[in-house]
């Protein structure tokens, strides 16, 4: 995510029409690994080019992430894989990007080595608790914007390219606490993974970025 996510628990109802993203969601197994221009090409079209231009860019290979492209600004951007047919390609600020991104990038290569969702939660909460990843101390934002996503549910269910969005992070934070009660609805904002470390206000945006667009070279 789940997230639509990193971090990626809650469900989200059928109200919300949207795919759930919650820490700890996934599935255990290798990810298809993507050409490597491709893969720079579907991360940066995870934001408009305001924010993808001179992001960093990290890319999956055997061996985990690697920086592809070094960037020249703090925004950095990557293709997540909560489950091991989602694309779920994020651009962060440099408050998420030095928060959020190293438990996503950890959270996906552990499920790429073959380590199941439960045990990955548990090393990430191990890494927090040990001060090796930290939450975010401001609002960060991580953009979902790019028409090449493909999402997967809590449910392993394809949800295939969704809406582009936003996910504006802050920690502990609730659907009650930004107005929802009952079954929130996804065109009002809602609250992923509240109450957590990770919970993140997901916020609809009107389009998507073409992929194409950002192409970059490796």
């Amino acid at each position: 995510m789940t997230r639509i996510i990193l971090l990626l628990g809650a469900t989200i109802g059928v109200a919300s029409s949207a795919p759930a993203q919650q820490s700890g969601a996934g599935q255990a197994g290798r990810r298809p690994l993507l050409a490597r221009a491709d893969e720079i090409a579907l991360a940066r079209s995870a934001a408009p080019a305001s924010v993808a231009a001179g992001a960093r860019i990290y890319v999956l290979t055997e061996a985990g992430y690697v920086v592809a492209d070094s960037g020249t600004t703090a925004t950095v951007c990557a293709v997540f894989r909560t489950w091991p047919t989602a694309l779920e390609p994020e651009c962060l600020d440099a408050e998420a990007a030095a928060s959020i991104l190293p438990m996503e990038l950890r959270r996906t290569e552990l499920y790429h080595a073959g380590v199941t969702p439960a045990e990955a939660n548990r090393v990430i909460a191990e890494g927090l608790a040990e001060g090796k990843f930290r939450m975010p101390t401001r609002l960060a934002v991580a953009y979902m914007m790019s028409a090449g996503q493909r999402l997967v549910g809590d449910d392993g269910r394809p949800a295939g390219r969704w809406k582009p969005h936003l996910m504006i992070y802050y920690p502990y934070l609730t659907n009650e606490a930004v107005g929802h009660h009952g079954n929130p609805d996804a065109t009002a904002g809602l609250v992923v993974d509240p109450g957590r470390p990770t919970a993140n206000l997901m916020v609809v945006v009107p389009d998507f970025v073409p992929v194409a667009t950002a192409r970059s070279s490796p």
